[in-house]
């Protein structure tokens, strides 16, 4: 595994587990990226403390799969090729479970980007559209319609939250910089 590509889902949900973790593999990511796209400085020492999650900071950090999960998150926030990709379960998952990790992780992106920015962070137009949206989706309820426009749904959606991630990372950064060159 390269330093960009995220460990598998499955991989990360035993992690979690055996840590005693009550947090699921989509939400963490979603709150990783968040507090990222915040601005939010991390060390791969401390990163779950920073979430505000109690964990064994050495346990975490010996754990191959959280630790490249951090890693690989880092990595491709900063990606300019835009390889960013959401930590979702594998598509031979039922669809009802499917779209309730992309449900999670995108709660857990808004709680870690809360977290990072504070409660009324700098954002331009587009960026504060893009944060209503995901919240909008995070309070999104499934029903079942028909199976395979279901599928095509999840994937477009799944792009759009992809997609608003990276402008908020991409907002956000900006902005820093803006004020670095002020100081």
């Amino acid at each position: 595994m390269d330093d960009q590509e995220l460990p598998p889902y499955e991989a990360v949900a035993t992690a979690l587990g055996h840590l005693r973790l009550g947090v699921d593999a989509s939400e963490l990511h979603g709150a990783l990226c968040g507090w990222l796209s915040a601005g939010g400085a991390m060390r791969r020492d401390d990163w779950m403390a920073q979430l505000q999650i109690e964990a064994d900071g050495a346990g975490v950090a010996a754990n191959a799969a959280l630790d490249g999960l951090f890693v690989a998150s880092v990595a491709q926030l900063a990606d300019p090729d835009l390889g960013f990709a959401l930590l979702l379960p594998h598509e031979d998952v039922p669809l009802a479970e499917r779209v309730d990790a992309l449900l999670r992780w995108c709660r857990g992106y808004l709680g870690g980007f809360g977290l990072g920015a504070g409660s009324a962070p700098t954002l331009s137009p587009d960026a504060q559209e893009a944060l209503q949206d995901l919240a909008r989706i995070a309070a999104f309820t499934v029903g079942e319609d028909e199976p395979e426009r279901d599928e095509d749904a999840l994937a477009e959606v799944a792009e759009f939250v992809r997609v608003a991630a990276l402008l908020l990372h991409a907002d956000t950064a900006r902005d820093a910089d803006a004020r670095r060159r002020l100081h």
